[in-house]
């Protein structure tokens, strides 16, 4: 079974960074590109950033580029979203998912090309 568990959300202000740690069960991680989403009360999850299998390749949503980060740990088997100049408008639950296919194509965007997720962190980012 594949596990995937998020953490380091938190309630900062406007301006405020945070790093956003997703941990996989070993077998889980080899191979596969990760994606961060995020999803807002009543909206639909949204993409953030994904990481290719190696971490040589990076994509973003227009929205967070030039302000987040995603890297990954292959060896501790964890991805990573550094969080800087953070906005309200970032408020969200965010979650981390492993991309259906093994050394597919890491930039997809849409939630229905991953296939688990873990619980979700939720941002809180106040004016």
């Amino acid at each position: 079974q594949v596990q995937l568990v998020e953490s380091g959300g938190g309630s900062v202000q406007a301006g405020g960074s945070l790093r956003l740690s997703c941990a996989a069960s070993g077998r889980a991680f080899g191979g596969y590109s990760m994606g961060w989403f995020r999803q807002a009360p009543g909206k639909e999850r949204d993409f953030v950033a994904a990481i290719s299998w190696s971490g040589g390749g990076t994509y973003y949503a227009d929205s967070v580029k030039g302000r987040f980060t995603i890297s990954r740990d292959n060896v501790q088997n964890t991805v990573f979203l550094q969080m800087n100049s953070l906005k309200p408008e970032d408020t969200a639950v965010y979650y981390c998912g492993r991309n259906k296919i093994n050394y597919g194509d890491y930039r997809r965007v849409t939630s229905r090309e991953y296939d688990f997720w873990g619980q979700g962190t939720q941002v809180t980012v106040s004016s």
